[in-house]
Formats: structure tokens, sequence, C-alpha cells
């Protein structure tokens, strides 16, 4: 059975009345009713029928265009009059969405009558579905004439809720964002230009003129207070009604308005900017400032010059404070040395700025850079002729004697050596701290001041990561030779138990590695037949415990207590070797000369000058001088043991006078010559591996291996270089003068 013919006048005529009633459901007015199955049904029919007839009368094309002139027709005759007539900002929007919600109504109506359409005949031509048709509508009619009116008026709107005046309807405006988006079919397109942009330049515009009266009239914390608060308030924004495309876009506006534009008017305040900040210990604030400008291409750049700046400052008020204190010969304290003094302010300025890169600024790299710079600056001036190398190893030394270190808590004296440590990495002339060091730790370890071992190879490993094994090999050794003489002197004295042979006296040895402890003068001192007889005890012991080593006798750093028989009571002295070899010739004789004295010990003129001085001119007087009425001791000067000599106590230690050479300058010498052996080892291992080489690209490998232990000298290298050639370690390129070779 055919099914009737239904021509499109007739079909389009029934559609009409439908559609009439589709405009009154969306207008809301009383009498409309919903759509019925049956009722639905028979549209869907009319327009299958219409559809699948026969051609010509398939009537699929003008029905297409139909469904596309109904849109245009309620958008021309109904919506856009509204549209029109609506002036007020937030009244416009209203009716925007409610007009855009009430066509998407209609499309979905639409498509439903005409789903048949859409399946069939849209597919097959590859046509816009009756969706993509309804959006391009009313795209072209209603958006293209209201959309800068509605950008405007939702502009206002957030503006006024930027100034609290109201609170937004933060739905009406959500729907007007989504509108936006869709009217970009897919794209972002529509909002970004239509919407966005025009929002980001209202927004420019607002915050330049906020931040033009805050910068004059605010503190910088208040500032910046007020400035995250907006940054939140956008966000908040952002999440609620506007794309999250925005996000970025809208809070970099806000920021270069806020912040970039006035950033340095803001962080130089000089009652309040970041200086202020940094005096102050404001670290919230300080905190804040991070947070802010972290978020700016380059906006930490200044806040970190401005740090390094006050840290400069900071330390090197507090060196020339202790520049000023020695130039004054006042003394800081009672107990403390200005090294003291000096290196304990700067570990506690060390502490506090550290503090704030850790936590202010995060441990941002470009704080960490600024932070190690700025005590490069003053860590490396000296005070009163003393380099740092040498304050900071004089600090260590006071820390690891025994008055230092070992009374006090250990854990207080680790965290201080960890310290200190951390100080050294800014110190350019490390090996010179190091040299320094090492000779005061050969004092600690000999005349038994140090606080304890485990202290001091605690700090020989914190060096030891610091700089490097081969610049603690030789602590390293000193410490494992006084572990060994340890136990020689265990074994020695069951070897001279054993033997029964020396008899008055107890002798205790020494014996170090010479590679490892610095050079100390030795003089071929005549011992008395006491001490000389214990002396070749230990000899036949160490030779037979030991094969081909030579043992090599310091006696200017042996220390002796020696028991004296005074007429008012016995006092035992604690003296030097060289001095209880003097007192031992007046056991044999009553009086005796400078000369003599001299001739008998072999000692040179100012060694038996500072002996007898001390003897005879100091505090304790165990020898008589003739003369006595002058305090300097001559050749011709006769001494004869005291007899009378008394003290209230029963040990007294005798000191020796210093030795007049300048110990500075020999670790000096000493460090100058290791650094042309380091300079000459770089080279020759540099150019072993790459054979031939330019003078600049050999500079520079040199400048990048040893420039961390020591400030090289781009001069010192070319003299190294200079001398390598003619030690025939290297040549010139015949043809490239500047071209060394490496000559195997």
């Amino acid at each position: 059975m055919s099914r009737p013919v239904i021509e499109l006048e007739e079909g389009w005529a029934s559609m009409q009345s439908s559609i009439s009633k589709l405009h009154n459901l969306l207008e809301g007015l009383p009498e409309s009713q919903s759509f019925k199955p049956d009722e639905y049904m028979r549209l869907y029919t009319t327009i299958y029928s219409m559809c699948i007839q026969r051609p010509p009368r398939d009537y699929s094309e003008p029905l297409y265009v139909k469904y596309r002139e109904t849109l245009q027709d309620y958008l021309t005759a109904t919506v856009l009059p509204r549209l029109r007539a609506e002036s007020h900002d937030e009244l416009l929007l209203r009716e925007l969405v409610r007009r855009w919600e009430n066509h998407k109504l209609m499309i979905r109506w639409l498509s439903r009558f005409f789903h048949y359409l859409d399946r069939f005949y849209v597919a097959r031509r590859s046509l816009p579905t009756l969706g993509q048709v309804g959006v391009v509508c009313f795209r072209d009619l209603a958006y293209v004439e209201v959309r800068h009116r509605a950008r405007d008026a939702a502009g206002e709107v957030i503006d006024r809720e930027r100034e609290g005046e109201q609170q937004a309807d933060r739905a009406m405006l959500k729907k007007v964002v989504d509108l936006f988006v869709e009217m970009g079919m897919g794209t972002m397109e529509a909002y970004d230009s239509d919407f966005e942009r025009g929002l980001l330049d209202r927004t420019a515009a607002y915050y330049s003129r906020k931040a033009s009266s805050w910068i004059s009239h605010d503190s910088c914390p208040d500032y910046l207070r007020k400035a995250e608060e907006c940054l939140t308030c956008e966000k908040d924004r952002v999440e609620h009604y506007l794309h999250s495309a925005s996000v970025s876009r809208l809070l970099d506006t806000v920021r270069r308005e806020l912040l970039t534009a006035h950033a340095s008017r803001l962080l130089e305040k000089e009652e309040s900017g970041c200086r202020a900040l940094l005096r102050d210990g404001r670290v919230e604030d300080l905190s804040r400032m991070f947070r802010l400008f972290s978020k700016i291409d380059s906006g930490l750049n200044p806040i970190g010059v401005l740090f390094k700046q006050h840290v400069v400052a900071d330390g090197t008020a507090v060196v020339e404070q202790a520049e000023e204190v020695v130039a004054s010969g006042a003394k800081p304290s009672a107990t403390a040395t200005v090294d003291q003094v000096l290196v304990r302010k700067l570990i506690e300025l060390h502490d506090k700025y550290e503090a704030y890169v850790e936590g202010c600024f995060q441990s941002h790299t470009l704080f960490h850079k600024e932070f190690k710079e700025a005590f490069e600056v003053f860590c490396n001036k000296g005070v009163a002729g003393s380099s740092s190398a040498e304050l900071l190893a004089t600090f260590c030394d006071n820390i690891l004697k025994k008055v230092g270190g070992g009374g006090g808590d250990e854990e207080a004296v680790e965290e201080t050596l960890e310290k200190v440590v951390k100080l050294l990495a800014y110190i350019n002339d490390k090996d010179l701290f190091v040299e320094f060091y090492r000779k005061k730790l050969a004092r600690r370890l000999l005349f038994d001041r140090s606080g304890g071992n485990d202290h001091e190879r605690s700090m020989i490993m914190k060096l030891k990561q610091q700089c490097g094994g081969q610049f603690t090999s030789k602590l390293e050794g000193m410490v494992t030779d006084l572990t060994l003489a340890r136990d020689h002197q265990a074994h020695f004295k069951d070897y001279v138990s054993r033997k029964n042979s020396v008899k008055g006296i107890d002798l205790a040895v020494t014996v170090l590695t010479t590679g490892f402890w610095p050079s100390y003068r030795s003089s071929d001192l005549n011992l008395p037949a006491e001490m000389l007889k214990s002396v070749q005890v230990f000899k036949e012991f160490y030779q037979a415990r030991t094969n081909k080593r030579k043992l090599t006798w310091i006696y200017s750093l042996g220390t002796c207590n020696v028991m004296c028989r005074f007429d008012p009571k016995a006092i035992e002295l604690t003296v030097t070797t060289y001095q209880a070899a003097a007192l031992l010739l007046f056991n044999t004789a009553d009086r005796l000369s400078c000369s003599e004295v001299a001739s008998q010990l072999n000692l040179s003129d100012e060694d038996v000058t500072r002996v007898l001085h001390s003897l005879s001119c100091g505090r304790y007087k165990i020898l008589n001088k003739e003369p006595a009425d002058t305090k300097t001791v001559s050749p011709t000067d006769h001494f004869k043991f005291n007899s009378k000599f008394t003290d209230k106590m029963r040990r007294v230690k005798i000191p020796l006078p210093p030795v007049t050479p300048d110990e500075k300058r020999k670790v000096m010498e000493d460090v100058g010559m290791d650094r042309r052996h380091a300079i000459d080892a770089c080279i020759v291992r540099i150019m072993k591996s790459r054979k031939a080489l330019g003078l600049q690209e050999l500079v520079s490998e040199c400048l990048q291996q040893l420039g961390k232990m020591f400030k090289l000298d781009v001069k010192a290298i070319k003299k190294r270089i200079e001398d390598l050639i003619t030690r025939d370690y290297l040549e010139r390129d015949p043809d490239n003068y500047s071209i060394f070779r490496y000559l195997a």
C-alpha cells in the first residue's frame, strides 16, 4: 500500500502551527502547552514522509532551508528587538542569557522534528548539522550585534564586584562566558577576541589606576598584601565564572600593572622596601614578596640584587668593626680574641641569611647564588694584616683546643665546626687555610692541647668533603701518627721494663712522618748523659721494630718535668728540652758563663740566649745572673743555680720566649711553593690528555680546575707554562706560537 504524497506547502503549513506553538512555549505564554507524544510523532512523521518521497517530491533540501529560515525569522522578529531594548548592563546580560537558552531549546525541539533530515540528508551532503546551523544563525544575527555591549556590560559588573559595591551574579556571568565560548563552535577564537581581550584591557586599566594610588600612599608590605589579595580574587573569579584558559593571562595582566610597572619604586622604598624588610627581619613580608615576584619573568632579579647588596653591607660592617677594634687596641671581651668575635659574628650572619634563603626565598637558585657571591666579598677581607684564611684557622684552633672544645657541649662544638666549614666555602685561598690549620693542628697534637681525636677527625672529614682529599691527606696522616705514637710508647714502656736499663728518667717519644708534619728546626743538641742514655735506648727499640727508617730528633719541640731541690722545698719544673739540658749542667758545675753553656750544649747563640733569659730574667729566677742589674743576656754573663728559689706552687711551668721569625711569612712561602707545584701538575695533566692546546684554552681549563682551591693569577699560569717549556715538558708549535704541544 503506497503512502499518500505530501506537497511542500501542505506539509509546511501543518508544521507552522507547531512552530508557532513552540514560539509561545519559549516566550512563556500562559496558554501554551508542551508537545504531547502523539503530536510529536505526527510532526516527525510528516518531515520523514516529505524526505523519503521520490523526486521531484523529495523535499529534503527545501526543508533544510526552511529550518534555517524559521530560526532566522524568530531571531529577527522576537529576539533582536528585546536585546536592543535593554540598555542596563545586568538586564542586558540576563536577557542575552535567556534568549540564548531559549534558542538552544528551540534548536533541540526542531532537531527532533527534523531528525530524519539530520541523519540522512545532512550526512550524505556533508552539510552543517541542524545544531550547527542553529548556532550559526544566532551568532550571525544576535551575537554579532550585542557582543561588544555584552562584553562591556560584563566588565562593568566585574568592576563593581572588584570595588566591593555589590556581589556579582556569578551564575549569570558564567552563562555569559559560556555563550562566548560556544560561539567559537569548538574553538576559543570568539572568546579570545570578543570577550577576553576586552576584559584584559579593562583589567589593566582598573589595576593601573589602583596601583598609581597605592604606590603613593601605602608602605611596601601593605601594597604587597593588597596585590596578593587582588590576585587571589582574580583567581577566584576564573574558578567561578571565567574560562580556565584565562587564568594565566588575567593574572599576568594584574601582576604587570601592580608589580612589574612599579617594581623598582616598590622594592626600593626607603623605610619599607626590600632592604628595610631584610633589616627588620620581616619574614612574612619577605615571603610574600618572593611569592608575588617569582611569578614574573625576571621578577626576582632586582630582589636578588638588593638582597646581595644588603648582605654585603652587613658583612662588610662586621669586618670593619673588627678592624676598628684592632686599630684602637681595645679587646672585644675579657676572654675572646678578635678572630673569635669576628668569626662568630660571621657565623651568626650566615645563619640569619641562610634562613632567609631557605625559608623566605624557598631555596631558589638565584638567591643561593647571590648569597654565595655576597659572602665571598667580605669573607675574603683580612683584618689587621691577617687574612681571612688565617683568622678562620685560628678560630678553629681555639674551638678544638681543650679550653675551647673539651669542656663544652659536644654537639655545640660539632655544630660550630660545621658552620666554620660553610664559611670556608666562600674563602678564595682554601689552600692557605689548610696550611695554617695544619700548623695549628700540629701544635695541638704535639703539646697535648687538643680537645680529642673525635673532634679532630670529624673536622678533617668536613674539610675533606669541602676541599678534597689531596688537601687533607697530611692532616689525616698527622692524626694517624699520633695514634701510632701511642702504640709505640706502650711497647717502649714494656721494652724498658723488661730491659731495666733506664733508671730515673721516664721518656715518652712521639714518632712523626716527615711528609705529613710542618718542617721544624733541628739542632745537634749535646744532651746530658742522663738524657742521652734514654734516647739511645729508644733508638735501639725503634730500629728493632722498623726497617730502614731514620730518626731525626727535634729537641726544640720536647718538654721535660725536672724535679729541683731548693733549700725551702722541692719544686717540679715543667720546661723545654733545651731548658732542661741547661739546668742539668748545674748538677756538676756551680758557675757557668753563657758561652760555656752554648759550647757544652752545642746550641746557637740565639737559642742559648732565649734559654738563659727564661731561667734568670723572667718571673721564675731558677738561675742567678751576674751581673743582675740587666734584663738582657750577653755572652760574658755568668749564671749560678739559685738554691734559695721558692714558689707557693709545687709545680711551675717556665715558658720559653717565642722565636722571632715570622711564621706567617713561612706559611705564605710554603703555600706559594705548593701552588706552583699544583699549577705545574695541572698543566701537565691537561696537556697529557689533550696533546696540543691553545694558550687561552689551557689557561681556561687551569682556572676551572684549580680556581676552587685558590685564587689564580693568569700571569702565574703563563709563568709556569714558560718554566715547563724550559724543562722540556711542553713546546711551542713552530707554525703557531700560541699553540703548545706536550712532550712525552
